[in-house]
C-alpha cells in the first residue's frame, strides 16, 4: 500500500499528510476495498486541461481527474488535481483552500471506489460521501 504525492510544492499551505493517508485508508476500508497504490498529482490548470482534452475529450477546466487502474477489489489509480481550479473554487464557495484540496482528494478516492457523478442522483450520493469523509478527516489526528 502506497500513497504518492507528486508536485506537493504547488501547495504552499500545510497539508496534513498523515491525516490525508488516514482518511484515504478509512474510505477504502469503509467501502469494502483494499488499498493498492494511489498517486495524487498536483498540477496547474493548463496541464490538467491538456489531460482533460486528450483523455476525456473535454475542453474545459476541472478540479480533479481520476484514472482508475483497480485490480479486482484493490484500489489503484491516479488522481490529478488542478491547484488553480481548487483555489478558485475555495474562494467561490467561501471555503478554506486546504479543506477544498482534501475534498477533491476524497472525491477522487470515491471515484476509485466505484462512485460516479454523471447524473443528479449519483452527484447527490458522492457529495454526501464527500461530506461524511471530510468530517472524518477533521477529527483525525496528525499522528
Amino acid at each position: 500500500m502506497k500513497i504518492h504525492l507528486v508536485n506537493k510544492e504547488l501547495i504552499k499551505e500545510d497539508l496534513a499528510l498523515k491525516r490525508v493517508e488516514k482518511v484515504i485508508k478509512e474510505i477504502v476500508s469503509s467501502e469494502g476495498k483494499q488499498l493498492g497504490e494511489i498517486g495524487i498529482i498536483f498540477q496547474r490548470d493548463k496541464d490538467l486541461l491538456k489531460i482533460n482534452k486528450n483523455f476525456l475529450q473535454h475542453h474545459y477546466f476541472t478540479d480533479v481527474i481520476t484514472f482508475d487502474y483497480n485490480k479486482k477489489n484493490k484500489i489503484t489509480g491516479d488522481i490529478f488535481i488542478s491547484v488553480d481550479t481548487v483555489r478558485r473554487n475555495a474562494n467561490k464557495f467561501n471555503q478554506d483552500f486546504i479543506t477544498e484540496v482534501i475534498r477533491v482528494i476524497i472525491h477522487g478516492v470515491l471515484h476509485l471506489a466505484g462512485y460516479q457523478d454523471k447524473n443528479d442522483i449519483e452527484k447527490q450520493v458522492i457529495r454526501s460521501k464527500e461530506e461524511l469523509y471530510l468530517c472524518r478527516y477533521t477529527v483525525l489526528s496528525d499522528e
